[in-house]
């Protein structure tokens, strides 16, 4: 069983940054790929970044390309969405989810998951 427990979310105005943690509680942390989901108002949850097992490969949509940056440290068992330039479009709530099958882990399929912490920017 995989725990997950978001923090980090709250309201920044445009052209600010956040940066969110997400920490688990599973024995082989490393053996899990990790994304961080956002679902807006009226809208489907989409995946805006992903790392993969030990770090070594990430995904970024194209919306937050250069502005986002997904790490991990499997030491602590956490995981990071560093959110600079933060713009209104940005507004959702952010979840933390893993995956434990060894495919494409942008794929997943994500079974696990956090109970999501909201991001507000202002414009």
């Amino acid at each position: 069983q995989v725990q997950l427990v978001e923090s980090g979310g709250g309201l920044v105005q445009a052209g600010g940054s956040l940066r969110l943690s997400c920490a688990a509680s599973v024995r082989t942390f490393s053996t899990y790929a990790l994304g961080w989901f956002r679902q807006a108002p009226g809208k489907e949850r989409d995946l805006a970044a992903a790392i993969s097992w030990i770090g070594g490969s990430t995904y970024y949509t194209d919306s937050v390309k250069g502005r986002f940056t997904i790490s991990r440290d499997n030491a602590k068992k956490e995981v990071y969405l560093q959110m600079n330039s933060l713009k209104p479009e940005d507004t959702a709530v952010y979840y933390c989810a893993a995956t434990d099958f060894y495919g494409d882990y942008k794929k997943g399929p994500y079974d696990y998951w956090g109970q999501g912490t909201q991001v507000t920017v202002s414009s």
